[in-house]
């Protein structure tokens, strides 16, 4: 009989509802499961919160004390969707507690940070990952495929973009996500570290990074109410307006410890780029292309092609591909944002199955805050910075 693991959900937001869509249903998806989530908690800064999300979410129980909850008998897993600075004081107390942790991107503000969180895991023994889902798209898990195989050969190149809109506009509210003591940087780790995870997954280690890190919209106006109010969605230029502590973009240049070079570029300030995520990577016997507003498609070019039929192809992701045998029985039928985070969970309850650790894990986390750091140091000093190991 597959066992039942129940998991208590710290975060009732936009990522609490992509998570618990995922526990409802990646045994649907990848069956026999190798374990059963039960949303058994749900907790969020007041009780009216938590109850709304409780209903909402389909857990059975809300909260508004984490640190009871987390030292529950009765709770297996520990699913942190909450704003950057309270990951590390949750993750090492459920690691304490002997949970099994998933924790949302990025793992911490910081490597000192993150080193305490990945110690923490470390001498409790506990499954541990961090949500990068973009590379559960089943396209990006094929490109690592032909990669691994050498279908490119020696990668010389990688150049990755992730650029959005939502905060282009100077009078969309005062996120957290643009407070430094809450977020530990802008653009960098918000959507910078999901490139640098990419990077590390398809080519290996960042080994120096020089950037640069503009912030564009120095004052936003103060939000209203508790809940968190994402980019331009309710705009008030009337508002008292506070200071903005953080990056709105980041363009580097980057060294791999492989000798491959390559680019990152982050910004939410693009407009008509809503969650454009894409690499393209060079080897010595191809290429490849990805772009998330594409995500069923795959763009490759080898050279062992014929001369008559040389030139980029698209290879549609379904059932013969990483993922396939779960998805959809037809290719391109649709993958969605969603499909991601069932297959990232399917991979963390495959983990906590047979206790072996996932990717990316807490190490990987780690690594990537360490070239977070780095890019956040060479955009004050306008240097090549190494990446500390």
């Amino acid at each position: 009989m597959t066992k039942t693991l129940n998991v208590a959900m710290i975060g009732g937001g936009f990522m609490g509802k992509a998570h618990a869509m995922a526990y409802a249903s990646m045994p649907m998806f990848f069956w026999p499961a190798p374990a059963i989530p039960h949303r058994k908690v749900v907790v969020d800064v007041t009780d009216e919160l938590a109850e709304d999300a409780r209903q909402r979410f389909g857990f059975d129980e809300a909260s508004s004390d984490w640190r009871a909850v987390v030292n529950r008998d009765d709770i297996d897993v520990v699913d942190i969707c909450t704003p950057n600075n309270v990951h590390a004081e949750i993750a090492i107390a459920a690691a304490k507690a002997g949970k099994h942790i998933i924790c949302e991107k990025p793992l911490a503000r910081g490597g000192e940070e993150a080193r305490e969180m990945l110690d923490a895991v470390e001498k409790a023994g506990v499954i541990h990952m961090v949500a990068f889902n973009y590379r559960r798209t089943p396209a990006v898990a094929l490109a690592r495929k032909y990669i691994e195989e050498g279908r490119i050969g020696k990668i010389l190149n990688f150049r990755g973009t992730y650029l959005q809109d939502w905060s282009a506009d100077p009078d969309g509210p005062l996120s957290w996500r643009f407070q430094k003591k809450i977020a530990g940087s802008g653009a960098i780790g918000d959507i910078g570290t999901h490139v640098v995870d990419l990077a590390h997954y398809l080519v290996g280690p960042i080994s120096a990074v020089t950037a640069m890190t503009p912030t564009y919209v120095t004052t936003r106006p103060v939000q209203a109410g508790g809940q968190d109010k994402l980019g331009a969605s309710e705009k008030n230029a009337n508002a008292e307006r506070a200071t903005v502590d953080v990056d709105d973009e980041v363009v580097s240049l980057l060294k791999f410890e492989n000798g491959a070079i390559g680019s990152l570029e982050a910004t939410r300030n693009g407009y008509g780029r809503n969650n454009f995520i894409t690499f393209e990577i060079h080897g010595t016997e191809g290429s490849i292309l990805f772009n998330y507003e594409r995500r069923d498609e795959l763009r490759v070019m080898f050279n062992s092609d014929p001369a008559d039929a040389r030139g980029f192809r698209t290879v549609y992701s379904g059932p013969a591909h990483p993922y396939g045998e779960g998805l959809w029985p037809i290719p391109a039928l649709g993958i969605g944002y969603s499909e991601t985070k069932i297959v990232e969970c399917y991979d963390l309850f495959k983990a906590i199955a047979t206790g072996v650790q996932p990717s990316p894990n807490f190490a990987d986390g780690y690594l990537t805050e360490l070239v977070a750091d780095a890019l956040i140091e060479s955009g004050e000093t306008q240097q090549w910075v190494k990446v500390k190991t």
